[in-house]
């Protein structure tokens, strides 16, 4: 398999794992609407190839987010034309969110750690949810109301790990299963329990969950600039495949 081969197989593992709320398919594009909850989920994606001149696209795609009550969202990957990018960038739109995926053979994983107090859930429950909103501080009443179909919507099999502090969900993890990939989403750790090991032991757990269930990859998706993120992920074996970034209208 060639690099852009590989990096069409992550694109099309990562469109899988996290549907939008609202989508729509256009001429080999695909317009991802969530009242911009993430910039993966509220953008512009080209999965296949275009027969209407991008002078007709571009204005469409504003129109409809506009419609939306967003500003137009491209997601920019190497499989898209750097010339598409420089047009974007001459409309005035400017780079966001740039992001490293990450990918690891599990044969080469350095997990090794102990994972007794990761524990699976069945199904993506509403606790694990709400959970999440909490760890990241969510408070926007529309995402409340809408995400939790999201996370429903995912149409591959996931794997649900927490680990609970009095009770109570205190760090979270999302392994997606597809084709002979696991995808690691998800982690996060309450604030006053950070640098304590528990997103290295969930990352393991879902790690070793998902070889057991057949994946033999792995793959992730950081922000750039998250250098605590990086350095636990990079020490777990993963290194990175491409970078992509999203144009955003003005």
């Amino acid at each position: 398999m060639t690099g852009k081969e590989k990096i069409k197989q992550i694109e099309d593992l990562s469109l899988n794992a996290w549907p939008s709320h609202k989508m729509e398919l256009y001429d080999g594009w695909i317009l991802r609407f969530s009242y911009f909850y993430t910039h993966r989920t509220n953008s512009v994606e080209q999965f296949a190839e275009s027969t209407l001149p991008w002078s007709v696209k571009i204005p469409y795609c504003e129109h409809e987010y506009r419609r939306l009550g967003s500003p137009a969202v491209f997601k920019i990957s190497p499989l898209v034309t750097q010339n598409f990018d420089f047009m974007l960038e001459n409309r005035g739109y400017e780079i966001q969110h740039v992001t490293n995926v990450m990918t690891l053979d599990l044969e080469d994983a350095k997990t090794g750690y102990p994972t007794d107090q990761v524990v699976f859930l069945e199904g993506i429950p509403e606790e694990w949810i709400h959970s999440l909103f909490d760890l990241k501080q969510m408070t926007n009443p529309v995402h409340k109301r809408v995400v939790p179909s999201m996370y429903r919507a995912i149409p591959k099999e996931t794997i649900c790990a927490c680990v609970r502090r009095e009770g109570r969900i205190a760090a979270t993890g999302l392994g997606i299963l597809d084709r002979d990939y696991v995808g690691i989403y998800a982690i996060h750790v309450r604030d006053d329990l950070r640098r304590m090991g528990l997103a290295r032991q969930i990352c393991t757990a879902l790690l070793e969950e998902g070889r057991r269930k057949g994946a033999d990859k792995a793959y992730l998706q950081i922000v750039e600039g998250n250098g605590p993120a990086l350095s636990l992920y990079e020490s777990l074996g993963f290194r990175q495949l491409y970078q992509y970034w999203f144009r955003v209208q003005p």
